[in-house]
This record gives structure tokens, sequence and C-alpha cells, in this order.
């Protein structure tokens, strides 16, 4: 167990939110030191991830979860 995976069953989250964040197609990695993590379908930065912020704020999963394409896209 990880510190992030820590985190969410301290706050009474499950783990498996813990790994929804970074399978989605919308989440990103910022760069930025204070909001490192991204959501872009719901265009917000964080300093947790933003599955973390929805479920504490609406008491939902996230809406706008979309697995990723599984890698096939070309990085340039």
């Amino acid at each position: 167990m990880d510190c992030g995976e820590r985190e969410l069953m301290s706050r009474g989250m499950h783990v498996n939110h813990f790994v929804h964040c970074f399978l989605c197609r919308h989440f990103y990695i910022t760069h930025d030191r204070d909001f490192p993590y991204g959501c872009r379908a719901m265009g917000f930065k964080s300093k947790r991830l933003p599955c973390m912020e929805v479920e504490e704020s609406s008491g939902m999963d996230c809406a706008y979860y979309s697995p990723k394409d599984g890698g096939t896209q070309d990085r340039k």
C-alpha cells in the first residue's frame, strides 16, 4: 500500500478511486509544484488527486471517468 492509498483509506474512501485517476483519459500531471494533478474534463488542478476532490465535495464517484485507450496514442 502506498501513501496515496493510505490517505484515501484514512479519509474513508475506497482504494479503487486512487486507480481511477491514473487510468482516466482526462487525468494529467501538471508539473506545477503547488497543484500537481489535473482533470481536463472538469478543468481544474489540485494538490490531491481529482477523484478525491470530487468525492469529498459531492460524496459521489467522478462522473467524467473515461478509461484511457490503452496507450496506443503516439507520444511526441
